[in-house]
């Protein structure tokens, strides 16, 4: 990359952040925090600051869910037509912006380009699914049984909803709440993580820019999630609130919520097994691994956790593995020939080391990486662990980063079993070419979402969710629409 290049990139950057909204919206109109206190948003790839982003008061929350209740009983009474078209406006906007957004994305959670772009095609997915899911929302008319009368089933909006966001997909994962949420005729207050605000203040500007009424997008960045999201949660005004986020935060809202038996859709942690069995197509299930694994430096809640490869082809997958990985160049995505970004913070960064030093520390092998990489930025290498203990921490915590632990089986009844043994249940996935067995394992395995010989399964036309601790309800398809509906019965006497 030549000098002038470089030179071009940067005075890119600093005029498109120049352009990005930083304050806070509310009511239709960004504005400052009442305090004008704000916050940093840095690069995680070379840890300097980007831009000063207002950092919102309980006050500013207030105001905020305030104009989504005021605007909620005109936005329920659009046609769902009139939703859609603004859905359809939003995802317009947002092609016509996608270099500009994709840069803003990259800068702030260090994302290699090619993967802010398909971050943003995944979201834009999103708001046209839902687009055609807002006029599709179904009723019933029927005669009543017993009575004679008639029975009338209809939807609702239910009302003003409080969508918290993660930082690891910051667009896509706000087009997952915030699509079916205006589809169904709910205003909103949203709360992006403090780490990745600034690619949802340009998507809201998106919304705004299509003709979204005032009041019905809210807007509220801050680094007091709490002190600033539970009075919200409390105040009896909210309806519905949709979190993503972390299983411990995940349980704190859902009690601050139970005091007012508030809706709630919680998409959590995962544990994901990934089982390549002994008649599995091994370079379809590295493939797959590789789109898994690596994907935003493999923090994503979805990324195989614990690689169960039986013992007859473990030392070929390894083999092929240690290849694959070693290949990926990680760095700045300003940077040529980049694929692999950086972890978001120091924390996370230390989180990984530490679940790699304890795996190796009970015994596990390095095939692979194992260390954090001597520069500026929050870098870790590609890292193959081998023949994983059982009692090693990463069998039971997330590990966040780009780490494929390998872990040897010889059973099928014992790594079904293995796979379930673990209080989280988002995803598994199972590479086999045996029909029986693929069914047999999928019905067994104890998740929400099962890939079987792929590596992803979130899809805008396929419900996404977990169990037991990964979390409640389901983002995508129809059934996220029904997140934001009530259903209302009427009977009707003749």
């Amino acid at each position: 990359m030549s000098i002038n290049t470089i030179h071009q990139e940067l005075v890119d950057e600093h005029a498109i952040l120049a352009t990005t909204p930083t304050d806070l919206l509310i009511g239709g109109q960004w504005v400052p925090a009442s305090d004008e206190k704000t916050f940093t948003v840095y690069d995680p790839s070379t840890e300097q600051p980007l831009t000063e982003v207002a950092d919102a008061s309980p006050a500013d929350g207030r105001r905020a869910l305030d104009a989504a209740v005021a605007a909620q009983k005109a936005f329920a009474a659009t046609t769902p037509k009139s939703r859609a078209d603004i859905l359809r406006g939003v995802a317009d906007i947002l092609r016509e912006r996608m270099e500009t957004i994709a840069r803003v994305l990259s800068m702030e959670a260090g994302k290699p380009l090619a993967e802010s772009r398909a971050e943003i095609n995944s979201g834009i997915d999103f708001i046209e699914h839902f687009a055609e899911e807002a006029v599709r929302t179904e009723g019933n008319y029927q005669v009543n049984p017993v009575s004679g009368g008639r029975m009338i089933v209809m939807k609702q909006p239910i009302g003003p909803s409080i969508l918290i966001t993660p930082w690891n997909f910051p667009f896509s994962q706000a087009a997952r709440k915030l699509a079916p949420a205006i589809a169904a005729g709910c205003t909103v207050v949203v709360k992006p993580a403090a780490e990745t605000p600034l690619v949802l203040l340009a998507f809201a500007q998106a919304f705004l820019d299509a003709g979204v009424p005032a009041g019905v997008l809210n807007v509220v960045t801050t680094r007091s999630s709490n002190d600033v999201m539970e009075p919200l949660i409390q105040s009896g005004l909210a309806r519905k609130l949709s979190f993503t986020g972390s299983t411990p935060v995940g349980v704190k809202l859902l009690k601050q919520a139970a005091d007012q038996v508030l809706s709630t859709s919680m998409e959590l942690g995962g544990n994901a097994p990934f089982i390549v069995f002994d008649d599995a197509d091994l370079q379809v299930a590295v493939d797959a691994l590789m789109m898994n694994k690596m994907w935003n430096a493999g923090q994503t809640c979805t990324s195989a956790n614990r690689i169960y490869v039986h013992t007859s082809v473990i030392d070929r997958f390894q083999q092929m593995l240690v290849e694959r990985m070693s290949a990926y160049v990680p760095g700045s995505w300003t940077e040529d020939g980049v694929n692999l970004g950086p972890l978001i913070n120091a924390k996370q960064a230390d989180a990984v080391a530490a679940i790699v030093d304890d795996a190796v520390a009970k015994g596990a092998k390095l095939a692979l990486g194992g260390e954090r990489l001597n520069r500026p930025g929050y870098f870790y290498r590609p890292t193959i662990l081998r023949d994983v203990p059982e009692d090693a921490l990463l069998n039971t915590e997330e590990i966040f980063g780009p780490v494929a632990p390998l872990i040897p089986f010889s059973d099928e009844d014992d790594v079904v079993r293995r796979a379930n043994d673990t209080e989280y249940g988002l995803v598994a996935y199972i590479f086999t070419e045996n029909l029986r067995r693929a069914v047999r394992v999928s019905e067994e395995l104890e998740t929400g979402n099962v890939g079987l010989n792929r590596g992803t399964v979130a899809y805008a036309a396929a419900p996404f969710g977990g169990v037991k601790k990964s979390g409640l309800g389901r983002e995508g398809a129809s059934e996220g629409l029904e997140e934001f509906l009530e259903t209302k019965f009427i009977a009707l006497q003749m």
